[in-house]
């Protein structure tokens, strides 16, 4: 997470408004890439307001899903929107270039990696992919809750969440022995 912060206040302080919008909506709606820059205004935005949650259609699987949007997200995606003067059809984070609609997936890769570096990170440690995974993976450490986790992501096998955390043997004694513990307490 300090890392996540040190990115955020990193393009904070550089006024990079688009790039703040990217990183918080890629960590905030946990997406694939591609589902990332695919989105329009008008999934996550109405009358100027950013949404607290939204709802899109996953290229990989075909399948709707649900994402938050803290309010941290909002401000940022709200204030790129207007910097940008995007309208409810236009891409989200649309491309700079004339032949191109929306950024590309090797485009965001480029700028994750600027980030990183930025900051004197190892770019090889972080990828757009990361993103993806930063919040579900907090949300796995602080509740064990596998099937939450699985929701979020979209995914459609309980076995394709616990290879993406990468949930270990000791992961499942711990929990394991929680249990037990919780068992046997004095007036249960």
């Amino acid at each position: 997470m300090k890392d996540i912060w040190a990115i955020r206040i990193h393009l904070q302080l550089r006024h990079r408004t688009r790039d703040l919008a990217l990183s918080n909506l890629g960590i905030d709606s946990k997406l694939r890439g591609c589902d990332l820059l695919q989105l329009r205004v008008q999934d996550i935005a109405c009358a100027g307001r950013v949404a607290a949650r939204a709802s899109i259609v996953q290229q990989k699987t075909r399948l709707p899903t649900q994402f938050e949007i803290t309010e941290l997200t909002r401000v940022s995606v709200a204030a790129w929107l207007e910097e940008a003067q995007l309208q409810a059809r236009d891409y989200v984070f649309p491309s700079r270039n004339a032949y191109a609609h929306h950024l590309s997936t090797r485009q965001y890769a480029r700028i994750v990696d600027s980030w990183v570096e930025e900051i004197g990170l190892d770019p090889a440690a972080y990828r757009t992919h990361t993103m993806r995974r930063t919040k579900a993976s907090l949300i796995y450490r602080r509740t064990k809750n596998l099937r939450a986790v699985q929701l979020l992501l979209g995914h459609t096998k309980l076995e394709s969440t616990v290879r993406y955390l990468g949930v270990e043997v000791d992961d499942a004694l711990e929990i394991s022995e929680l249990t037990e513990a919780l068992r046997h307490r004095p007036g249960r």
